[in-house]
């Protein structure tokens, strides 16, 4: 019970890395606000969870939505102690030439200027409460890019320099601040990172991690969690490789 009665708010939680994590929260105590676009996925997921989790349905992109859904989370719960900014968005694999500016875009609006609306969103609360934590689902990719993914990684790499410098100034204020940097795992986002789904690339981007396998939700709920609790409580402003070596 490591998160016993604190509130939790994990974007993008109806699926993939953000629904391990929502999971993963609520094993360990916590009240978990499940955001996403998809409201049935969340609403779901929320019902398998049980009273101590509400669903919300969210685009990140949109700062009313984002906005909402801290209010929502307070409204319920009554106060708001981590925010997990897990929602994220990818170009198809290939040329940087051949990304159109709307998809551009929505990858900015999704893992970047999302981050913003979440933290103007949260941080009064949680200096009124006296600290909280801020997670963010970044990448290897932003670390160690991969070919085919330019602005993808580069969206990324914003993250992790945005998670640092956030760090930096909110830790008068007790707000922990930290992303992780996940390998692939086998989400719905794998094929766009792949360009296409077949077995040949599969074992490309296996070989690729020492380990020798993609991650999974688990572990990325894990390291999520570990940095969540108290257990970190001297933690902050890391990038968190939760890779299975591929950045080494």
């Amino acid at each position: 019970m490591r998160l016993k009665d604190k509130v939790a708010v994990v974007t993008g939680a109806a699926a993939g890395f953000g629904e391990g994590i929502a999971r993963r929260f609520a094993q360990e105590g916590a009240k978990v606000v499940v955001a996403d676009l998809n409201a049935r996925g969340a609403a779901e997921l929320a019902d398998d969870i049980g009273h101590d989790a509400i669903a919300v349905t969210t685009d990140v992109s949109k700062r009313a939505d984002v906005e909402q859904m801290i209010y929502a989370a307070k409204n319920a719960f009554g106060r708001v102690d981590i925010v997990v900014n897990n929602a994220g968005f990818t170009h198809r694999n290939g040329d940087l030439l051949n990304v159109d500016e709307p998809t551009f875009d929505l990858i900015t609006a999704v893992n970047m200027k999302a981050i913003y609306y979440s933290t103007l969103a949260v941080v009064p609360t949680m200096q009124r409460q006296g600290g909280g934590v801020i997670l963010t689902t970044a990448s290897t990719a932003g670390l160690r890019p991969r070919p085919g993914l330019t602005w993808y990684n580069a969206s990324k790499g914003w993250a992790i320099t945005a998670t640092r410098s956030m760090a930096v100034e909110l830790a008068p204020h007790n707000i922990r601040v930290n992303c992780l940097c996940p390998v692939a795992g086998d989400t719905a986002m794998l094929e766009r990172f792949m360009g296409s789904d077949t077995p040949e690339l599969r074992e490309k981007f296996r070989a690729s991690v020492p380990l020798g396998r993609l991650s999974t939700p688990l572990d990325v709920a894990n390291a999520a969690l570990w940095l969540a609790s108290d257990e970190a409580a001297f933690i902050t402003g890391v990038a968190l490789e939760v890779d299975g070596g591929r950045c080494v």
